[in-house]
């Protein structure tokens, strides 16, 4: 578990070797890329970094799950889905 409660993820797509790093915390599961300091959070796009997804990405060992590259497009589009929706559901838009 990383830090502050919250859970990090490496989403590893294979044989690709894509990865995408998510974050769950009380918000609702964010797209967190450390090495860019980037994060799909309200709080990154309003305040600006570091947010404590961020913080929580870098601080952690995060769990490994592996899937296939066929179901690559179908997580990116649902993980997209559940970050427009909860910025809906705060009053922001999409970020």
């Amino acid at each position: 578990m990383a830090p502050g409660g919250m859970s990090a993820k490496v989403h590893a797509f294979e044989p690709s070797g894509r990865r995408v790093l998510t974050v769950v915390g009380r918000g609702g599961e964010h797209w967190v890329d450390p090495e860019a300091r980037a994060c799909s959070c309200a709080s990154y796009h309003y305040r600006g970094p570091p947010c404590a997804h961020i913080e929580a990405a870098l601080g952690g060992d995060p769990e490994t799950v592996t899937f296939s590259d066929d179901e690559y497009d179908e997580f990116v589009r649902g993980l997209l889905e559940d970050i427009w929706g909860e910025h809906a559901r705060q009053g922001q838009g999409a970020p």
